[in-house]
Parts: C-alpha cells; sequence; structure tokens
C-alpha cells in the first residue's frame, strides 16, 4: 500500500523544515532517497508529489523536503511569503538542513521496517544537486548521488563588480519571472560563501567522490550550461554523464502541473535515474 505521510522537524538556526515521505508500505527494507529542491524551489513545486509516487511504486523509500529557509513556511509550503529567511539563506545552511534531515530518517524508530540505512543516495534539481554532492563529499552516509542540472560551480555566477554595492546597501535582489517578486539576498550570503570557500568547493567535492555519481543534463539548459555537467566528468572519471538532446534545466515540466503525464524529457530522466540507483 503506497503511503505519504509529512513531519516537521527543526532545521538550521531554529527554523523548521517540512517534510513528507512516500512509500509502498510493505516491511520491505528500501533503498533511501533524499530529494533536495533548488533555487527559487520547493519540494511540491511542478509534478514533485507525483513524482514521489513514481518512486514508490519502483520500491524505494522517498523523502523530500524544503530548505529551512527557502522562502516559504510550513503553513504555506508552496508560495514564497517568508522573504526575510530566504534573503538569510546561503549554501552552508542547506548543508545543515540536510544533514539534520538525514539524521532524522536515519534515527527514526518508524521506519526500520521500511528503510535500508546502508542504502542512503540523494537526488537533487539544480543548486539543490549541487547541494547533495557537496554533502556526499563530507558524509561517508551516502551511497550515490544524482544531480539533475546542477552547476559545477557556485560562485562563479557572482558578479565581482556589484559586491561594493551589495555591501554598502545590505540586500540585492533577485526577480522571480513565475511570481513577480523581488526576492532578497542578504550580503551575509557573500559572507558565508567567503567564509566557506572550501566547504561549497564543488570541484574539490567532485574529485573526492569515491560513490558513484550521476549526472543528467539537457543540452538546451538556459540556466545552468551542459558545461558544467562535462566538468564533473573532467574532475572524476568515475563520473557518469547522461545528456538529454534539447531538454531544458527543468526537464519540459512547470509549476502549477496538470498533465496527466510527464513529459518525454522527463520520464526519460526519471526512468535513467531508477536504472542507475538499481544498477
Amino acid at each position: 500500500m503506497l503511503t505519504t505521510k509529512s513531519f516537521i522537524i527543526k532545521g538550521s538556526l531554529k527554523k523548521e523544515i517540512l517534510l513528507d515521505v512516500t512509500f509502498n508500505n510493505n516491511s520491505l527494507k528500501k533503498q533511501l532517497i533524499i530529494f533536495s529542491h533548488g533555487f527559487k524551489g520547493f519540494k511540491d513545486w511542478g509534478p514533485f508529489n507525483t513524482m514521489a509516487k513514481s518512486f514508490a511504486n519502483e520500491n524505494f523509500f522517498f523523502l523530500k523536503f524544503n530548505f529551512s529557509h527557502n522562502g516559504t513556511s510550513v503553513d504555506d509550503p508552496c508560495n514564497f511569503i517568508d522573504l526575510e529567511s530566504f534573503g538569510n539563506n546561503n549554501f552552508s545552511l542547506e548543508l545543515d538542513d540536510l544533514n539534520l534531515v538525514i539524521d532524522w530518517i536515519i534515527n527514526n524508530d518508524s521506519f526500520t521496517n521500511e528503510i535500508n540505512i546502508n542504502k542512503i543516495n540523494l537526488l537533487g534539481h539544480s543548486r539543490g544537486g549541487a547541494i547533495s554532492i557537496l554533502k556526499a563529499a563530507e558524509d561517508n552516509r551516502i551511497k550515490k548521488i544524482i544531480s539533475w542540472a546542477s552547476p559545477s560551480d557556485f560562485t562563479n555566477r557572482l558578479d565581482n563588480s556589484k559586491i561594493s554595492l551589495w555591501k554598502e546597501k545590505g540586500v540585492a535582489y533577485v526577480f522571480n519571472s513565475r511570481t513577480n517578486q523581488n526576492m532578497p539576498m542578504y550580503y551575509q550570503f557573500y559572507e558565508d560563501c567567503i567564509k566557506n570557500s572550501k566547504r561549497i568547493d564543488i570541484k574539490i567535492a567532485s574529485k573526492n567522490l569515491s560513490i558513484p555519481h550521476l549526472v543528467v543534463h539537457g543540452t538546451d539548459d538556459p540556466t545552468v550550461s551542459i558545461i558544467d555537467a562535462h566538468d564533473f566528468k573532467k574532475w572524476n572519471l568515475k563520473t557518469e554523464i547522461f545528456e538529454i538532446k534539447d531538454a531544458n534545466h527543468v526537464f519540459g515540466i512547470m509549476h502549477p502541473y496538470s498533465l496527466d503525464k510527464y513529459p518525454k524529457h522527463f520520464q526519460i530522466t526519471l526512468d535513467k535515474t531508477f536504472e542507475f540507483l538499481k544498477a
């Protein structure tokens, strides 16, 4: 029987994390998949709830969560109503959040019969994929990683010519074209990047990976270049690159989502991911 349950746990800086688990309740120990959403994303974006069921139907235990400072709230998990938290988010907080989620699920006695804690896998889209890579490099509990359309560098996107103005004003804004919101990013974000430059160095993390890593990327991704995908292979020959011809940054999915079946590129993404996890 397919089961979905939601939980609230403590996240970074006393903020709460909303998460849900979806699994086939059959008392068989399954591989655990922990999914991290991307920048300006959330766990219920697009078809992610339907996707959770697809993973469960393949007999995986699937967990997805909202980063504590992603701008949504526990009561309103699909809208960016907490822009103050969004502005105070950074890569270190997301890595800490992911660690808290891993600790919580493997120590939850309710799922002892459903999860094989020796098979913990991280999956993430875009920024969430890069966070998953960084986390796997610092956590030997992780057995496999799948990154979808993920950047190979976090800091090369910062415009150095605007850093001084950012520091002076204390805030910069990023426009969300879907919601028409100007979303703040406080200067602490840059300070955290400098302070934790080694921890958030994706190149170093990728080089140090000794576990299987699947990189899925669309050739027509306008947000993160396909060149980034090949960086991972260049840094670690064990990394598997899977290109999807003509696919965009979200593999054809969108929010809100009401299609009866997945777009072709997203279905290919899922099929390849299942194949990799079962190998």
